[in-house]
């Protein structure tokens, strides 16, 4: 498993080491599991990402995440780009209100629209948590 997470050095909140940058308890981390930092919204831009999943020939991703908008669609849509088959955890990521339109429309609105993209080599699921569990 890779973990991502979002460092805020730019904008000055979330910064490395601090309480607001700690993973949340209740993730469990395994003594194999990788873990990412990131400076922009993308997981793969300027990381070790790709190389990781390439080293361990990874062709599959499961997406959850924060920031529906922003983090979790940047990584989807880049992740599209580089052929890899995608499963995205329809409720396994969220976001907050925005001024226009509440978090639950947001999310409803980015399920439809990854589910009705279309991938390049790979492929494109959109799934509930169980779904994904029972397979």
């Amino acid at each position: 498993m890779e973990i991502s997470d979002n460092d805020g050095t730019k904008e000055n909140c979330f910064l490395p080491g601090t309480e607001d940058w700690a993973l949340l308890p209740e993730l469990v981390r395994g003594s194999e599991d990788i873990f990412v930092s990131k400076t922009a919204n993308d997981s793969f831009y300027k990381t070790d990402l790709q190389m990781i999943l390439q080293r361990k020939g990874e062709k599959e991703l499961i997406v959850t995440g924060c920031a529906t908008d922003f983090c979790v669609d940047a990584t989807i849509k880049s992740a599209i780009t580089r052929d890899y088959c995608i499963t995205i955890v329809s409720d396994g990521h969220t976001t907050a209100d925005r001024p226009m339109i509440p978090a639950k429309q947001v999310i409803t609105y980015f399920n439809w629209l990854w589910s009705e993209m279309t991938a390049t080599q790979g492929m494109i699921n959109v799934e509930p948590c169980q779904a994904i569990l029972e397979t």
